[in-house]
């Protein structure tokens, strides 16, 4: 089996001839800037560039050599875009990590070392020194909802997340973006056998979090659940026109489609299943069912933290997949999902803890750790190996080879 077979055969809960493996397909399944800088210097790579495709995040974008020497299956069609060297310029980061920020991107530096970056005369969002992201700082709808959501898409516009949006998206107000997205994906689908995705958002939840902020908008789904049915109706409106462009222009070249919402915290879901039920898996359906009739791309659902209690309607919405799969967090233990959802939905993720395993374990430690991972989540197929979201700067180059290590004893 080639890359994209393997995936696509785990995707269809076929156990493929070696397991399928990603890093960096989106912004939640990556590398971090300086973590990716100390691995492929570790490496000895040619071709160290550390491109920051997320500049929220501050994520890398992995460089192909380093997609070949990991072994990894699945490309994000967001590099068919800033393929230049003229699309970058390099930028130190305050441990002295030499990267590259897309031209596009600019922000400001202050005399006590952080960052801001400003929109129609707003800072929208801020880095502090010694911080590895950019925190939001403008929430459009904090003293309320409007009356009417005529200019929803000027109160998105300065939320930092679509304001300094990764690519492909950096480019979408370009007059014929949708040709040369579809031209672009076509020749790079030609010339790999990697499986394909794109990231779409298409968030809910999530979007109410940024524009009211989350405190305001968890107490609203008690409070005001009208106001919220009125805000979700505006932004399926929205999403909707932007799936029907997506499915045109590469539903058909495509593997996977990442949607994010995150729905949970370490404790448990955000919300009772019940409001989940009532408020967005109505919603999430749709979007689902619109991918799935119109494009040959299987659905990909991110959501953080414990998610356990709503997998069973996530599965009836329409996903095929869900990540990162937050084995540490309440009721997601990998042994439990397996066995219940295993041959309902995919699993991509849940391979290597990130936030003490893979950080503080030593090499061995970890091999053992993703060793008992593969053993559990892969059987049977539904699984792709990917570390528990993005590996963070504080992971040693050494922990992220140990991982790989112990994941090519399955290939």
């Amino acid at each position: 089996m080639n890359s994209r077979e393997r995936v696509l055969s785990s995707l269809n809960h076929r156990e493929p001839d070696g397991l399928a493996v990603d890093l960096g397909s989106n912004p939640s399944s990556g590398i971090s800037a300086i973590a990716h800088s100390r691995l492929v210097n570790k490496l000895e790579l040619k071709n160290r560039k550390t491109k920051v495709f997320d500049v929220v995040q501050q994520v890398a974008q992995p460089e192909m050599e380093l997609v070949d020497a990991l072994n990894l299956d699945v490309l994000d069609i967001g590099r068919v875009f800033n393929v230049n060297d003229t699309d970058w310029y390099d930028f130190t980061l305050y441990d002295g990590t030499v990267v590259q920020y897309p031209t596009w991107f600019k922000p400001d530096r202050h005399p006590d070392g952080s960052y801001t970056c400003s929109k129609h005369g707003k800072i929208i969002a801020k880095m502090p020194y010694g911080a590895t992201f950019f925190d939001q700082t403008v929430f459009p709808y904090i003293d309320g909802y409007p009356e009417n959501y005529k200019d929803l898409s000027e109160a998105m516009n300065v939320v930092l997340w679509q304001a300094l949006v990764h690519s492909p998206w950096d480019h979408a107000a370009e007059d014929n973006f949708w040709e040369v997205l579809r031209e672009r994906t076509l020749e790079l689908r030609k010339n790999t056998d990697k499986a394909l995705m794109i990231t779409c958002g298409c968030n809910l939840f999530e979007w109410g979090t940024f524009l009211r902020k989350i405190d305001n908008f968890l107490m609203d789904i008690l409070l005001e659940p009208e106001e919220i049915e009125k805000l979700v109706e505006a932004l399926m409106e929205k999403h909707l026109a932007s799936l029907k462009n997506v499915c045109e222009a590469v539903g058909d070249i495509v593997d996977i489609i990442r949607f994010g919402d995150d729905l949970g915290m370490d404790s448990g879901p955000f919300m009772a299943p019940d409001l989940y039920r009532k408020l967005f898996k109505p919603h999430h359906t749709i979007l689902n069912a619109y991918v799935h009739k119109h494009s040959n791309m299987k659905t990909f659902l991110h959501s953080c933290g414990s998610i356990y209690k709503v997998i069973p309607d996530l599965i009836e919405a329409g996903y095929d997949i869900i990540n990162p799969v937050q084995t540490v967090a309440k009721d997601m233990e990998p042994e439990r999902l397996k066995k219940e959802f295993g041959k309902d939905i995919t699993f991509w993720g849940g391979g290597c803890d990130t936030r003490k395993i893979l950080n503080h374990a030593k090499p061995e430690e970890i091999k053992d750790h993703v060793r008992r991972n593969i053993e559990i989540l892969a059987p049977g197929g539904g699984f792709i190996f990917n570390p528990v979201h993005n590996i963070m700067p504080d992971v040693p180059p050494e922990n992220v080879i140990a991982m790989f290590e112990a994941v090519n004893e399955y290939r």
